[in-house]
């Protein structure tokens, strides 16, 4: 593909929260002082967020050209992917901000780049000859798929400097944007103008004083000297570093960090690139510091985390004051760094567990968002949409410290490092059945008559992390608060060890640069995992009705592996705890779950929530499609209840919020792709099951991938509705898009973009995040 993808608006350009060039707003998002050069690189600079992230940003950036931040553009292209699943060794990585600094050390990594070369001129570099190539060949008629590839894997084109006449011949229609429509004119000014004088980067604007202030009061907390603090900071960290860390009491706007450096607080922070947060930092004195994100959120990778006054002392109480001691720090060799049981064996297994559950959708998110932006062979494992629960803090098995934490039964494959090998394999399934039985027995001492619906976590009666919903779309995911959408195919009811695990296993433990073994280690161990969540929900059950769930969950298997599966789920010993009183129990369940988390559930997403009572009706009618109809609806599809609005869009974020105060939000429509299984790794389309898909309808924005733009005027609301109940094949879907998508091609394409995303900082305006528009449907 191209070398990159950009596009433009013939509308008013709105500023993102976040990205203010009001001269008098200090934000780290966007240089706003005075100077004509600051002032060049502003212009461009909005120009690229808008335009240009949209599709290259994080791992998956066409060419590793990440343009979140300038240090992006420096760095410029290489054509080595990231994602590679037949790496037999592992890679060095290639971490922006991380892993190399300065474009020398760029390009001994394989990099090169973009940005003018004095002896060539501003004219000749590759940026500038992309937004030239498409000027010259703006989008073609017909069919998308004649001239363009969208295919995830599909061969990537990195053209250089020298190059770049060969690419042009053979891809005329590949130049900025890639597929999607033309930047304007202003637009493409804005970018021309920057790099003919010079491409100057002016820097960051400084920290508020008083932001300053809390940073230091943060970074003294977390340094302090003692053995168990020094344990307790490590806990953290580990569990921190992929966050978007803010200081709610202060300003939400700014973004940050959690890292480990060798200078100390009051120095430039100088971070300690390893491969994973539990690998060693070295020998030297190290510290724990704090480091500014750079550049507009992003809804793929983007997981904000609350740092305030009352958040310090619940840690102090958890980690720093509780009752216990730290003889000896643990070792960062990987036989125990990778497993936080034997770790952090001094800590009350209450605090870890309290401290996870506090914040359980960033917890969860950072298995389904990061690190690795998206990843099919990690997401295929677990089903298109189901709840999560998890087991009270305080339950006695638990808070006690059960023995099986420090087994060597509770290992992970991270101990394997990055360059693993599958023939470790078999330990780990035998490690993993011995520990279920192990906490099995467990559970029966604690509870001889059977689990109660009690021994839920009820969120204290005021935390909504207490209910959650995972929503699956191909190969990325989203983690929202509540139980949204009708009864699930499966739940999963998570307690502390299996929580820790899989933050190990799938985020702290993961690297997207390792090998192909340690990659399907990781996928096959998550197998483990998902079906411990899976028989924790099964042991609420009577016994006589786990194993027809079973085998409703895997069919396709063959016997032995149906009776490993059966040995993993079925516990017949274990009695049921609660007294059913209908013929579906599982229902039942399902109901009494939503019960208990009634008074504390997320309701954000509901589409009960909706102030038009109509839309409320005519969206119901919607979620109810199913089957055929249901499987030719793309992944993640944005639905815009178009209504007459007073004033355009707004560069204040402020006034872009009172503007849409009155408008509803947008509705996402996922297809729940409905599969024989999820317990192998390949041929995902032939364990496909179309005539039992679904769709999922809800309020807002809840996807970071959106396949399908669709614009509906209020009025016609209730004739869309009825039409997309009538759909039965794709020539049917085609016609119902026919009439209302914004398609990829459009040049209503930029103004439909511009004002989703004005909404969505609107709507959440500390989640919110740029979207991919990468997977866009290309159409018929």
């Amino acid at each position: 593909m191209g070398l990159m993808a950009c596009g433009g608006s013939t509308t008013p350009e709105p500023e993102f929260p976040g990205t203010s060039k009001d001269v008098q707003i200090v934000n780290p998002q966007i240089e706003v002082a005075s100077g004509r050069a600051k002032q060049l690189w502003a212009s461009a600079r909005d120009v690229l967020e808008r335009r240009c992230v949209v599709c290259h940003s994080c791992y998956d950036a066409p060419c590793q050209l990440k343009l979140e931040a300038f240090e992006g553009l420096e760095r410029g292209a290489n054509p080595t992917p990231v994602y590679d699943p037949a790496r037999l060794t592992e890679a060095k990585p290639t971490r922006l901000f991380i892993d190399a600094h300065g474009t020398q050390a760029w390009q001994a990594l394989g990099f090169h780049g973009v940005l003018p070369e004095p002896a060539r001129g501003a004219a000749a570099s590759p940026l500038m000859r992309m937004l030239a190539l498409k000027q010259q060949h703006p989008m073609p008629d017909g069919a998308l798929s004649e001239h363009f590839t969208f295919e995830l894997d599909r061969k990537q084109s990195c053209a250089k400097a020298e190059d770049f006449d060969a690419f042009a011949k053979e891809h005329p229609y590949w130049g900025m944007p890639y597929a999607l429509p033309a930047l304007t004119d202003n637009e493409r000014n804005a970018i021309e103008e920057w790099v003919s004088n010079g491409a100057t980067y002016p820097g960051e604007v400084e920290l508020s004083p008083a932001l300053v202030a809390e940073v230091a009061s943060w970074e003294r907390f977390l340094n302090q000297g003692s053995a168990k603090a020094k344990l307790a900071s490590r806990y953290l960290y580990e569990h921190l570093f992929l966050a978007s860390l803010y200081f709610s009491d202060i300003d939400s706007s700014f973004f940050l960090r959690l890292v480990r450096s060798s200078t100390p607080p009051g120095q430039a922070a100088a971070e300690i690139a390893t491969r994973r947060p539990f690998d060693s930092p070295g020998e030297a004195p190290f510290y724990y510091r704090f480091v500014r994100r750079l550049g507009t959120p992003l809804a793929k990778t983007h997981m904000p985390y609350a740092l305030h006054e009352a958040r310090m002392k619940v840690w102090k109480a958890l980690f720093f004051d509780a009752p216990y001691e730290v003889k000896a720090l643990p070792t960062y060799e990987l036989g125990v760094a990778a497993n936080p049981f034997k770790a952090f064996a001094d800590i009350p297994v209450s605090s870890r567990y309290k401290f996870l559950l506090g914040e359980a959708q960033f917890t969860m998110m950072n298995f389904i968002k990061g690190p690795v932006c998206r990843g099919q062979v990690a997401l295929n494992v677990i089903q298109e949409r189901f709840w999560i629960v998890f087991i009270d803090p305080d339950e006695p098995w638990l808070a006690a410290g059960s023995p099986i934490l420090t087994s060597d039964d509770a290992d992970v494959p991270d101990e394997a490092g990055s360059a693993a090998w599958l023939t470790a394999w078999a330990k780990y399934q035998r490690a993993h059945i011995k520990l279920v039985q192990e906490k099995s027995a467990a559970i029966r001492q604690a509870h001889p008559n059977g689990l109660p619906i009690d021994v839920l976590w009820d969120g204290d009666g005021d935390n909504a992390n207490a209910a959650l919903t995972v929503l699956r779309h191909f190969d990325s995911a989203t983690v929202v608060k509540g139980l949204v959408g009708g009864a699930p195919k499966t739940a999963w009811v998570i307690d502390y060890p299996l929580l820790e695990r899989i933050h190990y296993l799938l985020a702290a433990g993961f690297d997207v640069f390792g090998n192909v073994s340690h990659q399907l280690m990781t996928r096959m161990y998550m197998d483990f995992l998902r079906m411990e969540g899976e028989n924790n929900f099964l042991s609420f059950l009577p016994p006589e009705d786990r194993r027809k769930l079973i085998d409703a969950w895997y069919q396709g298997l063959d016997k032995e592996r149906m009776q490993l599966l059966y040995a993993e789920l079925h516990d017949s010993s274990l009695q049921a705890g609660i007294r059913y009183t209908t013929k579906d129990h599982k229902a039942e369940l399902l109901k009494l779950i939503e019960a208990k988390l009634q008074t504390v559930r997320s309701k954000q997403h509901d589409l009960d929530e909706l102030t038009d009572k109509g839309a409320i009706a005519a969206f119901h009618k919607l979620e109810r499609v199913a089957g055929p109809s249901a499987s030719v609806w793309p992944e993640a599809t944005f639905i815009q209840i178009q209504k007459p609005r007073n004033e355009p869009p707004s560069r204040d974020p402020e006034a872009a919020r009172r503007a849409f105060a009155n408008m509803e939000p947008y509705i996402t429509v996922l297809r729940d792709s409905a599969h024989s299984n999820v317990a192998e790794l390949f041929s995902e389309d032939k364990r496909r099951i179309p005539n039992d898909d679904g769709l999922t309808v809800l309020r807002g924005i809840t996807a970071a991938y959106p396949n399908l733009f669709l614009s509906v005027d209020r009025p016609e609301l209730d004739s869309f509705v009825e039409q997309a109940k009538r759909v039965h094949n794709e020539q049917e879907m085609n016609a119902l898009r026919q009439k209302y998508e914004v398609a990829r091609a459009s040049p209503a394409l930029w103004p439909f973009v511009d004002e989703l995303h004005e909404a969505y900082w609107a709507d959440v305006p500390i989640e919110a995040g740029l979207m991919d528009l990468s997977r866009l449907d290309p159409g018929p």
